[in-house]
């Protein structure tokens, strides 16, 4: 068995419900075994890419040893772990991703001549002629959370040397200058001393993942429409959930359910918020009713095998129907997405879609006399009344992570400028709360946001999720068709 278990130190903790294991049991499970090999493993699709990307890794860090963790295991209650995700960097230079990824794994990139080699550090499946862990290592063995890849099989799909994860302790020995990405596997972490160029190799995984490659965007293209399902979905069980105690959680059901049959998991978690609750910008809770006359909003995206998700929400009408004040503040925030979409092009300040999304929120509110002064002195970055009702950004770069390439500089980033084969959402939104007195009655508890995914293309952009109906007609139309069904 091995003993390789990092959060419990070097030895994998015995639980006090185990049943002890005798002296025959062991002998007599080492016999009778038949030869069990994955049949047919083809090269993963990604797996050329993911090497293309470790190329450029290379060039960035001449000499230095690169590490990059896989991430282990993360305690939801007692011995009970969280299902787990790769690290985004890690999946993003192995392409390993959703289910076949192990917990613990490590790439690390070792410094060869003026390149390097990759190596790839896995916990492989347990032979069951001198090994007990498939039967009694309940986070690992073959018994408890079924099969995983010998080396070899896992270096023929993924085109990487593979090295059993028990040897890691003795190649860390051989000290030479390294990098890591921190702060996912306290063993490796502890292991590693630290550097200064540990910021660094992050910054730069994150910045080379701005533009996507042919796969990414496939991939992208994959997850977004299998969230157009989802949403199909939960529009199809509306009408059961209206009246129903937690009928936000029925929506929410019937969306993981697309999710995980079609993909590997949620992209994060939906926000499923009914009338007022889509005020609350991160509402997670979802265990309000769906009630006849107001809105929903749900935002949610599917996180495929790749681990490439979609972000996408929509305003819907309970009923079928907006009233005329929800078309009101839904016709106002449609516009501000137009406008902003019509600003997401090569060349353009990152934020310049934001500012004219903006632009459109504030000579709306001007124009309902809410806004205490002119929407042009609002706009300014020292006034900004107008964000009252909408205090979020209009959009983020979007990707493996919902919110991608998060530790990118600034000046690349935010402040940067948007180039072809980058993706990222325009999400203009209005929220006026339940006891917000500025607005009429009929307005309060009003929250809209429409969301959708973008490719910044040679031209301009590509709206990924553009086959999702958004104005306000179409949404109408689109909700008809599918609960007359």
């Amino acid at each position: 068995m091995s003993t390789f278990d990092k959060e419990a130190g070097r030895k994998l903790p015995s639980r006090p419900h185990d049943i002890p294991t005798p002296e025959p049991l062991m002998k007599f499970m080492e016999q009778g075994w038949a030869p069990s090999p994955l049949d047919n493993l083809q090269k993963s699709s990604a797996a050329d890419f993911a090497a293309k990307r470790r190329e450029l890794l290379s060039k960035a860090f001449p000499g230095k040893r690169v590490v990059i963790p896989a991430g282990t295991f993360k305690v939801r209650s007692n011995d009970s772990d969280y299902r787990f995700r790769p690290h985004t960097a890690f999946s993003w230079l192995t392409g390993i991703g959703g289910s076949d990824a192990v917990p613990d794994s490590i790439l690390i990139l070792e410094p060869s001549g003026s390149s390097h080699e990759s190596l790839l550090f896995i916990h492989p499946r347990s032979p069951r002629e001198r090994s007990d862990e498939f039967y009694r290592n309940p986070r690992h063995g073959e018994f408890w959370i079924g099969r995983r890849m010998t080396l070899a099989e896992s270096e023929l799909v993924y085109g990487i040397t593979v090295r059993h994860i028990d040897s890691l302790d003795d190649f860390l020995a051989s000290q030479r200058e390294t990098f890591i990405i921190r702060g996912e596997d306290n063993y490796i972490d502890s292991r590693v001393k630290e550097n200064s160029g540990d910021e660094e190799l992050a910054s730069w995984i994150s910045e080379a993942r701005l533009v996507k490659d042919e796969y990414e965007i496939l991939e992208m293209r994959r997850a977004i429409d299998a969230t157009h399902r989802g949403f199909e979905d939960m529009i199809k069980q509306i009408p059961s959930a209206i009246g129903k105690k937690r009928g936000e959680r029925l929506i929410e059901g019937a969306f993981f359910t697309r999710a995980r049959f079609e993909g590997n998991d949620l992209g994060y978690d939906s926000i499923v918020a009914a009338g007022s609750h889509a005020c609350v910008l991160h509402w997670i809770r979802n265990d309000g009713q769906l009630r006849d006359g107001e809105l929903l909003l749900i935002d949610a995206g599917v996180e495929m095998d790749s681990l490439f998700t979609a972000d996408i929400t929509r305003t819907f009408p309970i009923n079928g129907r907006f009233t005329p004040a929800q078309r009101k503040i839904y016709t106002l925030v449609y516009e501000a997405q137009r406008a902003g979409m019509k600003a997401v092009k090569p060349g353009a300040k990152f934020r310049d879609f934001h500012v004219a999304a903006s632009e459109v929120l504030a000579r709306g509110l001007e124009e309902m006399g809410v806004l205490p002064i002119s929407a042009q002195e609002s706009l300014k970055p020292d006034v900004g009344l107008h964000r009252r009702w909408t205090v979020h950004g209009t959009g983020h770069m979007l990707g493996m992570d919902v919110h991608d390439c998060a530790k990118a500089r600034k000046e690349a980033h935010t402040e940067g400028i948007l180039k072809e084969g980058m993706i990222l959402t325009v999400e203009p939104g209005l929220y006026i709360q339940p006891d917000d007195t500025l607005f009429p009655a009929e307005y309060r508890g009003i929250g809209v946001r429409i969301e959708d995914d973008v490719l910044v293309t040679k031209d301009g952009c590509e709206n990924l999720s553009s086959a999702m109906p958004s104005h306000p007609d179409e949404v109408e139309a689109w909700m008809a068709a599918l609960i007359s069904k």
